[in-house]
């Protein structure tokens, strides 16, 4: 291009590696709008009408140009590279006009629809960050718990399937109580009766069995303080005894009388009606009949470990001390337990004069 000494204008010379500046539509062709406000200016005088030969020419030039450029951004920065240095310096000092022609704005129209319907035909490429979020959005998907159903357990919330709590059953104890099976809290941490809404404790001060209310951590001092041991019919921790079968329950009747017959004590305390019954089916048969039933001691001939050299422990059912059966009120279940405490205070005396009696024959 090269510019006029008298008048000022500006003249278009091609030469053989120079292309159409009509072509040029890089910076998604904002640089195409200043180059035609420019070529407007130089060549309002000599314009041509619409629809001529010149014009279409230019036209499919234009078209052609848009499809390289296209695939020239495609390619990364190399085509904005190539594209500035054909048009070279001058064009960097092109000044913006008034608002182009119709004849200019044409070739633009016609060059986004051909790049629309290029990009049209081009495969998606999904950018970095679209990625990224589809990444993301994954990686939550995958990790989403969940839903628990109704009734469901969390690993916390599963029952052990082993119990911590111990037996405590030295030779010759006054009385073993025997419960139907530890609770998720007893069998976690080992110490009898352990739910704060379980009676037990409380029942033992309130009929005198212990002289204070002791926490369920003195378990296993029961036996050196009150010669009072404690065991399970069954082993398996639950919620709660009805969580047992029946076939659990009979099964653990053997043992029981084993147990009875190995440490042989004067009483055996069922704690709970669920333990007689048991012992009731498995001893005759059948299940107990509601005539037959009744709290506190039952007939000698019920009486438990029964072996050759000794006449077995005498049988006492007492009411259940767990909070959650509502059976019986607190003043109906403290009678029962009272019943027993009345008999477990006054062999406690007897016992303490007969090693008096004891002491004083050893001492002559």
């Amino acid at each position: 291009m090269t510019v006029d000494a008298r008048n000022g204008h500006r003249k278009e010379e091609h030469v053989d590696n120079d292309v159409p500046v009509n072509r040029i539509t890089s910076f998604n062709g904002r640089l195409n709008q200043y180059f035609h406000a420019s070529k407007n200016v130089a060549g309002a005088s000599t314009a041509k009408p619409r629809g001529l030969p010149d014009t279409l020419k230019r036209d499919s030039s234009s078209q052609e140009q848009s499809e390289n450029d296209l695939l020239d951004n495609y390619n990364g920065s190399d085509g904005l590279s190539r594209s500035k240095r054909r048009k070279g310096p001058g064009f960097a000092t092109a000044t913006p006009t008034p608002a182009p022609t119709e004849e200019s704005e044409s070739p633009v129209r016609i060059t986004r629809s051909r790049s629309a319907s290029l990009l049209q035909t081009q495969p998606p490429q999904p950018s970095p960050n679209t990625r990224s979020r589809s990444t993301t959005t994954v990686t939550t998907t995958a990790t989403k718990p969940t839903k628990r159903g109704r009734g469901s357990r969390t690993p916390s919330q599963a029952p052990a399937s082993h119990s911590l709590l111990r037996d405590t059953i030295p030779f010759n104890l006054t009385l073993l109580l025997v419960g139907v099976n530890p609770g998720i809290l007893t069998g976690t941490t080992g110490h009898a009766y352990a739910h704060p809404s379980n009676l037990f404790w409380k029942l033992l001060y309130w009929s005198r069995i212990t002289d204070i209310r002791h926490p369920p951590s003195d378990t296993y001092r029961l036996p050196e303080l009150y010669n009072i041991g404690n065991t399970n019919i069954v082993e398996r921790p639950t919620r709660d005894a009805s969580m047992l079968s029946k076939a659990e329950m009979d099964a653990g009747v053997p043992v029981l009388e084993a147990k009875v017959a190995a440490k042989r004590p004067e009483v055996v305390c069922l704690v709970g009606k669920s333990i007689w019954e048991a012992v009731w089916r498995v001893r005759h048969g059948r299940g107990i009949r509601k005539e037959e039933f009744k709290y506190g001691w039952q007939g000698v001939e019920e009486k438990m470990g029964v072996c050759e050299g000794w006449g077995g422990a005498r049988v006492f059912v007492a009411t259940t001390t767990s909070g959650l059966a509502a059976g019986m009120s607190v003043g109906e279940k403290r009678a029962v337990w009272e019943e027993l405490g009345k008999w477990v205070v006054g062999r406690r005396e007897e016992r303490a004069r007969e090693e008096k009696d004891c002491g004083l024959y050893s001492t002559d």
